[in-house]
């Protein structure tokens, strides 16, 4: 049975889109069978992997709906072994449509059922807010990776978002995990880089990875050309990273 993993923190620009697209194409590249699905209105997984966002007409908007299952929404992505459920500007209605709904947040969940079977990897690349959207990924997922950037306000807002992971653990979702925390856009030649290392392994010691994604431009303008920094340059430091984040993450999984 394939395993969900939604990638969340409700800080903006902290590197879950990159980590969402670079993770699901290194997993997919060691042969694993990954759906990247992006939850965020932004849609930037979507077009970061080469889909044309504005023409997409059958995406998360319509599975969360239950207007669609999710095989009509699948698009298969030029990244060997990974496809796609795109997003596209509509998601953003999506928090005021599903209010009303009875067990509104486990609507992803139920979608998912169906096939869940046919991945070894689901990832859910989270909108970065606490709202339903999120909610729906914590409640359909088994664990969630948490992508902290190596800055001064990194630890800011991690306690809510622990908080909501608990509260989801607490009344939706008992199984959900904390998959590990992923330090990101880490420069060695600052200290701050290294303070803020020092002080999240100290704090979450065994529930950070050790894979530490690096600062690295070719990650910044793989997104541009439709790629992810596998197919954009897989000599580059990004790409040994997130290759090395897949094989951890295989190997935790598979013990």
């Amino acid at each position: 049975m394939g395993k969900i993993i939604a990638i969340a923190n409700q800080k903006g620009g902290v590197g879950k889109t990159t980590t969402s697209v670079n993770l699901a194409a290194s997993l997919g590249v060691l042969e694993k069978k990954v759906l990247l699905i992006d939850a965020d209105p932004q849609a930037n997984a979507s077009s970061g992997l080469g889909i044309d966002v504005e023409s997409v007409e059958i995406g998360t908007y319509q599975i969360l709906e239950h207007s669609n299952i999710p095989r009509e929404a699948i698009i298969a992505t030029t990244s060997p072994n990974v496809d796609i459920i795109p997003a596209h500007i509509d998601l953003v209605a999506i928090e005021i449509e599903l209010v009303d709904k009875e067990n509104r947040e486990y609507m992803l969940k139920q979608a998912l059922a169906e096939i869940r079977e046919e991945y070894d990897y689901i990832l859910i690349d989270c909108a970065p807010s606490l709202g339903l959207l999120t909610l729906n990924a914590l409640t359909a997922a088994d664990s969630v990776v948490i992508p902290i950037q190596c800055e001064y306000f990194a630890l800011e807002g991690l306690g809510k978002l622990l908080n909501t992971i608990k509260s989801v653990q607490k009344i939706h979702n008992p199984n959900l995990d904390i998959e590990g925390l992923l330090l990101t856009m880490y420069d060695s030649r600052l200290r701050l880089s290294n303070q803020v290392v020092e002080e999240v392994q100290k704090h979450f010691n065994d529930m950070v990875f050790k894979t530490i994604i690096q600062r690295n431009v070719k990650l910044s303008e793989a997104p541009s050309f439709g790629e992810s920094i596998i197919g954009f340059d897989a000599t580059s430091k990004g790409a040994a990273n997130y290759l090395s984040l897949a094989e951890e993450i295989i190997t935790k999984n598979s013990n």
